[in-house]
Parts: structure tokens; C-alpha cells; sequence
């Protein structure tokens, strides 16, 4: 059951946005592919929101402690986060973004 999230001109290239999608706290990060993510929005290793952080390449960088996450997988690159975030997915619709919080992505 996917959700309307915003429109994709909402999202800019490398820049996370935060979102709430029926109750679940999203970081939304269209990369520089124009591929759009949708991953948890609280860093693992502390209760930060990861919409705050940085685009690095195919990862969402937490702003507090420097935790990279991948936007694919949602497993952490790097210390000190060593728990993933979720994946969530995303359809793009008629200009619009869609996100699925009830079934996400598995981890491998």
C-alpha cells in the first residue's frame, strides 16, 4: 500500500527531505542519477534524523557522528552505526512519489 508523498519537483538532487508516511519518519534523497530513495529517517546509532545529513554518492551520511548509510541496502559503510536503516519503496507516478512503509525492502 503505497502513499503519496510529494511531487518529485519537490525533491532537489542530493538534498534529503523529511517526510511522514503513516507514522513512519522517511528520509526522501533523489540521487544524482534522478533516482528517488526512500530509507528510515532515525540514524541506528543515535536518534538523529538522517534527512538532516548529507548526500555522498549512493549514501546518506548522519550529520552527528558521521554514519553512512546506504540509499540500496540501508546498511551502515562505516562506524559507529553498525545496524541498518530500512529501505522503503518508491514509485514514481505521474510526476508524483509514492512510498511503500508497510512491506520494506529486505536486507541481504
Amino acid at each position: 500500500m503505497s502513499t503519496k508523498v510529494c511531487s518529485e519537483a519537490d525533491i532537489q538532487v542530493d538534498s534529503p527531505m523529511r517526510a511522514v508516511v503513516d507514522g513512519t519518519a522517511v528520509a526522501i534523497v533523489k540521487d544524482s542519477a534522478g533516482t528517488v530513495h526512500a530509507i528510515g529517517d532515525t540514524c541506528t546509532h543515535g536518534d538523529i534524523s538522517l534527512a538532516e545529513g548529507f548526500v555522498e554518492g549512493d549514501t546518506l551520511e548522519c550529520w552527528a557522528h558521521g554514519s553512512r548509510f546506504s540509499l540500496a541496502t540501508g546498511k551502515p559503510q562505516n562506524f559507529p552505526a553498525y545496524e541498518p536503516v530500512p529501505v522503503f519503496r518508491v514509485e514514481v507516478r505521474d510526476g508524483e512519489v509514492y512510498v511503500d512503509v508497510h512491506d520494506p525492502v529486505p536486507v541481504d
